[in-house]
């Protein structure tokens, strides 16, 4: 079965309906999620405002970009190492 990508505004939404009192078991079924993708939302998300939420998706998503930048330049460092290293 394929992963649903669910928006930060939707989490937040499911969340507030969580702490307002909403039996988790009732929300799995209202929303198609198992219980514990939302234990999992909630350990993640909880205590934590949407603007809050959406800078910590911001920075994750800068966070991999930035990543992949240092991994190019890492084989860029390693392919001149060994052109420089050749005896001709």
């Amino acid at each position: 079965m394929a992963k649903k990508r669910v928006e930060e505004t939707k989490i937040f939404q499911i969340l507030k309906e969580a702490e307002s009192g909403v039996p988790m078991k009732e929300l799995s079924r209202k929303y198609g999620f198992t219980e514990q993708t939302l234990y999992r939302w909630r350990n993640q998300y909880g205590g934590l405002e949407l603007s809050d939420i959406q800078k910590m998706k911001e920075l994750e998503r800068e966070n991999s970009e930035l990543k992949k930048i240092v991994a190019n330049m890492a084989l860029e460092i390693q392919a001149i190492k060994n052109v420089l290293g050749k005896k001709f």
